[in-house]
């Protein structure tokens, strides 16, 4: 006896599982998700660069501690830090901004 599977996108688990996007908590999890991945690019630009965390917090003007908080993925950090971080890097950002249905790129 033969067993069917349906299968399922990413985005219908995440519907059913977290919630239907807009809601609070699809929200949350998105934005949860998002800074889990920035602080993994810093993390792996970092380490591909041969710094320290240290190294790194020198180059851009902040403590040890603060490039940790940027790659355990701590939320209380400011995109100012952020972006000196990804500056220091080398890396270059692009944003994609949607104000009153325009959509709007950003480079840095």
């Amino acid at each position: 006896m033969k067993t069917s599977h349906k299968t399922f996108s990413s985005s219908e688990v995440k519907d059913r599982f977290i919630g239907k996007k807009g809601t609070t908590k699809r929200n949350a999890f998105e934005h949860r998700l998002s800074v889990e991945l920035m602080g993994e690019m810093i993390k792996k630009a970092r380490q591909e660069r041969n710094l320290t965390q240290e190294q790194l917090g020198i180059m851009v003007g902040v403590q040890k501690a603060q490039i940790s908080k940027l790659e355990s993925n701590t939320n209380n950090v400011t995109l100012k830090t952020v972006l000196k971080v990804f500056a220091a890097l080398g890396v270059k950002l692009q944003f994609n901004l949607e104000i009153d249905g325009k959509r709007m790129k950003l480079s840095s």
